[in-house]
C-alpha cells in the first residue's frame, strides 16, 4: 500500500517516517536523514538518499540506498578579531596607523584549519584538516573589531566540523572572538573562541577551539577525543618552571607569597595551606623562593594568571579606576603617619571628607621628585588643592547622625555589609557560654544575664518565652576573635576584643539591640576582663560607652565581612574550583560551559588581592583591627567553619537557624 503511494510521488529525494531524534551523543555519526513534509535535511556525511521502490517486489516498505553526494561543499568562514589599544602600540608602535595596515597584519598572520569530528573509516585515524585556500579582510569597525573571511572546499565524507585550529604567525598575541562557518546544508556552525591566540614564537602549538556542541567525555566523537585530551594536558602543564604571561596553565599552590621576609622581618607571614594553617589553594606561579625563607615565594609587581583569566581591556580600564579610587583612600592614613598628624581630631574633620575632601599638607612637596610616596600620583595631582573627596553615605541625606542610633545599628546588621553572620539563639544555648579553654581564656560564662535581657525587652515576655518563640538573635564573634586578642594588642595603634551582641525581635518585626559584651582574656598577670554594655539614653558617659561598644561591634562585623564573608567565601574558596574545572572539564563539557561565565576574572581579582590587599603590609592589614594576623584568622575560621555542602541556600540559612559554631 505504501509502495503504491510512493510510486505516485515523482521524487528522487523523498521522505521516510521520522525516527527518534538523534541525541547529542549521536551527532557526527553516520545516520539516515530525517525529512518532515517538504523540509529537506541532508545527511552529515554529504551523501543523498535515493528512494527505490518496485511494484514487482511486492514489498510495501521503501528501499533506501546511499549514493555519493555529487559535489564538495564550499564553506565560508567569518572570523571576528578584537584588538586593543595595547595591541596597537605593541604591534604597530602608534595608534595612528591606517586601518589597511591593521587588516594586512591580521589577515596575513592568522591561519584557520577545519577539523572533522569523525575518523577516516578506511584507516581508523583522524582525517586531515582542511586549510583555507583564500583569506581576505572584510573590514574594521571603530578600530576595535576586525572581520576576516576564509574559504574552504569541504570534500564529501569529511563529516561534521567538530573544531578549528588557529595559528598566529604574528609576533604578538591576537584576540579571536568567534568563527562562523556558513555553507553546510545543515546550517551554520558557530565556534565561540573568546580567547587570545599566542604567537607561534611563544607557543608553537596551534590553538584548539571546539564548536558550541557540548559532549560528555563518553559521548565525544572519535575524531575529537585526542584533541580533547591534548587540550586538557596543555592546560594542566607539568608543574615545573616559572609561569609566563602568555601561558594558559592551571596548577595548584599554597598561599606562600603573602609575606616579604627579604624586605623586612616584620613582613614575614606564615604559609597558608597545610596542616598547621589549612587554606584553599591558589594558582601556581612558579616564582623562585625568597632568600630569607625557602618556603615563601618571592613577590613581583605582576602575578601570573592564566591568559584567559585576565581582564579584557574594557574590564581592566573599569577595574583600574576602582583600584585608583581605593588607592587614593588608603593615602589618608599613610599621609597621617608620614607627617605626624592625627587622622581625625573631631567629627567635623570626618564631615570634611564628604564635603570638601582632604587637603594635602604643604610638606608633601618634598616627595614630588622622590620615590618615597607614590610620586606619579602626587605629581599628577600636585596642582589640585584637595585630592581626596569621599562619597557621602546615602543615609546622610535624611539624617547625618542616624549612624549613632540603635535602629540604624540593628538595620545594618541585616541590610549592611555582612548580613550572613547573625543567627538564632537556641533554648539549649542559654545561658550563653564560651567553649574556649577556661584555663587559657578565663571563666566561660557570659555576663549577659536573664535580668539584663528582661530589663531591656520590657515586661512583654521572659527570656524563656523569647527563646521559645525564637525572638532572640546573636552576632557572636566572641570565640572567633578572643584567641587573637592578646597577639593583636601587642601591635601598635590597634586593639581587639571578643564580642557578643544580643538582639530582640520586636512585635513590629525589627531588631532591637539588647546588650553587647566585650571580653579581653588573661594577658600576663592581668586577669580576664569582660563587661556588658546596654542602651543608655539618660546618662552622657554611659551613653557614649554604649556607642563605643557598638563601634567595636561594627569594626568586628566589617572585618569578618571582608576577611571571611567576602574574601574567603566569595573569592578564595572559589579559586580551586576554577583551577579544577579547567584541568578536568573540557571546553566541550556542558558543566564547564555553565560555570565559565561565573568563574571568569575571579583569578585576576584574587591575584590583585595577593599583590596589594591581603599581603603583608597591604590595605587589609593597615585598615583592619587584627593587623598582621588578619589572614591567619581567616585560615583558622576556614578550618573550623567552612563546609562545601553548607555554603549554598537553603543549607546556609538552616545552619544559622539551628547550629552554633565555635573555634577551640
Amino acid at each position: 500500500m505504501l509502495s503504491s503511494q510512493i510510486q505516485n510521488l515523482n521524487f528522487t529525494k523523498t521522505f521516510r517516517l521520522l525516527p527518534p531524534k538523534p541525541s547529542i551523543a549521536s551527532r557526527g555519526k553516520n545516520c539516515f536523514p530525517t525529512f518532515h513534509k517538504q523540509r529537506k535535511c541532508f545527511p552529515r556525511n554529504k551523501t543523498s538518499l535515493s528512494l527505490v521502490a518496485s511494484v514487482s517486489t511486492g514489498i510495501d516498505k521503501p528501499l533506501l540506498s546511499e549514493t555519493p553526494y555529487s559535489e564538495a561543499v564550499s564553506v565560508k568562514a567569518t572570523i571576528t578579531v578584537k584588538i586593543t589599544p595595547r595591541w596597537f602600540i605593541s604591534s604597530l608602535g602608534t595608534l595612528t596607523q591606517s586601518a589597511d595596515k591593521i587588516l594586512e597584519i591580521i589577515c596575513k598572520n592568522l591561519h584557520l584549519e577545519l577539523v572533522s569530528s569523525e575518523l577516516d573509516p578506511k584507516t581508523g585515524l583522524e582525517k586531515d584538516t582542511i586549510k583555507s585556500y583564500n583569506q581576505t579582510a572584510l573590514g574594521i569597525n571603530n578600530l576595535i573589531v576586525v572581520t576576516l573571511e576564509a574559504n574552504f572546499n569541504v570534500p564529501e565524507g569529511f563529516g561534521e566540523i567538530g573544531a578549528v585550529l588557529i595559528e598566529n604567525e604574528h609576533d604578538r598575541e591576537i584576540f579571536v572572538d568567534s568563527v562562523v562557518l556558513e555553507g553546510f546544508p545543515t546550517g551554520a556552525v558557530t565556534i565561540s573562541c573568546n580567547s587570545w591566540v599566542q604567537s607561534k614564537n611563544d607557543d608553537p602549538k596551534k590553538r584548539i577551539f571546539f564548536t558550541t556542541t557540548s559532549y560528555l567525555p563518553v559521548d565525544t566523537p572519535n575524531g575529537l577525543k585526542r584533541l580533547r585530551e591534548e587540550e586538557l594536558e596543555n592546560l594542566r602543564g607539568n608543574g615545573e618552571g616559572e609561569r609566563q604571561p602568555f601561558e594558559r596553565i592551571y596548577d595548584y599552590d599554597v598561599y606562600n607569597d603573602l609575606g616579604d621576609p627579604d624586605t623586612s622581618d616584620d613582613l614575614a607571614r606564615p604559609v597558608l595551606g597545610g596542616k598547621e594553617h589549612p587554606y584553599p589553594r591558589r594558582c601556581r606561579t612558579g616564582r623562585p623562593p625568597t632568600k630569607t625563607d625557602p618556603l615563601s615565594e618571592s613577590r613581583s609587581d605582576d602575578i601570573y594568571v592564566p591568559r584567559d583569566e585576565a581582564f579584557s581591556w574594557l574590564k581592566q580600564a573599569s577595574f583600574g579606576l576602582n583600584k585608583l579610587k581605593a588607592l587614593f583612600r588608603t593615602i589618608v592614613p599613610i599621609l597621617g603617619g608620614l607627617f605626624g598628624k592625627e587622622e581625625f581630631s573631631s567629627f567635623t574633620n570626618i564631615d570634611l571628607l564628604f564635603k570638601e575632601g582632604t587637603e594635602l599638607p604643604n610638606s608633601v612637596k618634598q616627595f614630588y621628585d622622590t620615590d618615597t610616596l607614590l610620586p606619579e600620583i602626587v605629581r599628577a595631582f600636585k596642582k589640585i588643592k584637595r585630592l581626596l573627596k569621599f562619597d557621602a553615605p546615602q543615609l546622610f541625606d535624611s539624617d547625618r547622625f542616624s549612624w549613632l542610633k540603635d535602629e540604624e545599628f540593628s538595620r545594618q546588621t541585616l541590610a549592611g555589609l555582612n548580613p550572613i553572620c547573625i543567627r538564632l539563639v537556641r533554648e539549649q544555648e542559654w545561658p550563653l557560654k564560651s567553649e574556649l579553654d577556661p584555663k587559657i581564656y578565663g571563666p566561660p560564662e557570659s555576663l549577659i544575664t536573664k535580668e539584663i535581657v528582661e530589663k531591656e525587652i520590657g515586661c512583654s515576655m521572659t527570656v524563656e518565652e523569647a527563646l521559645k518563640k525564637k525572638r532572640l538573635f546573636i552576632l557572636d564573634y566572641h570565640d572567633l576573635l578572643l584567641p587573637y586578642v592578646a597577639k593583636v594588642r601587642e601591635l601598635e595603634g590597634t586593639t581587639l576584643y571578643g564580642s557578643r551582641t544580643l538582639f530582640f525581635l520586636t512585635d513590629e518585626g525589627t531588631l532591637k539591640p539588647v546588650a553587647i559584651e566585650l571580653t579581653r582574656p588573661q594577658i600576663g598577670d592581668k586577669p580576664q576582663w569582660k563587661q556588658v554594655f546596654t542602651p543608655v539614653y539618660d546618662d552622657s558617659t554611659a551613653g557614649w560607652l554604649w556607642r563605643l561598644a557598638k563601634t567595636h561591634v561594627v569594626a568586628h562585623d566589617s572585618g569578618i565581612h571582608q576577611l571571611i564573608s567576602h574574601w574567603l567565601r566569595t573569592h578564595c574558596c572559589v579559586e580551586p574550583y576554577v583551577i579544577a574545572s579547567n584541568r578536568q572539564l573540557s571546553e566541550m563539557h556542558p558543566i564547564y560551559r555553565l560555570l565559565r561565565p561565573h568563574f571568569r576574572f575571579t583569578m585576576e581579582i584574587n591575584a590583585f588581592a595577593r599583590l596589594q590587599l591581603i599581603n603583608g603590609g597591604g590595605t587589609i592589614e593597615k585598615t583592619f583591627s587584627p593587623g598582621k594576623y588578619s589572614m591567619e584568622i581567616s585560615s583558622v575560621i576556614y578550618d573550623k567553619l567552612w563546609r562545601f555542602d553548607e555554603e549554598a541556600l537553603p543549607a546556609d540559612l538552616i545552619k544559622r537557624y539551628y547550629i552554633k559554631f565555635t573555634i577551640h
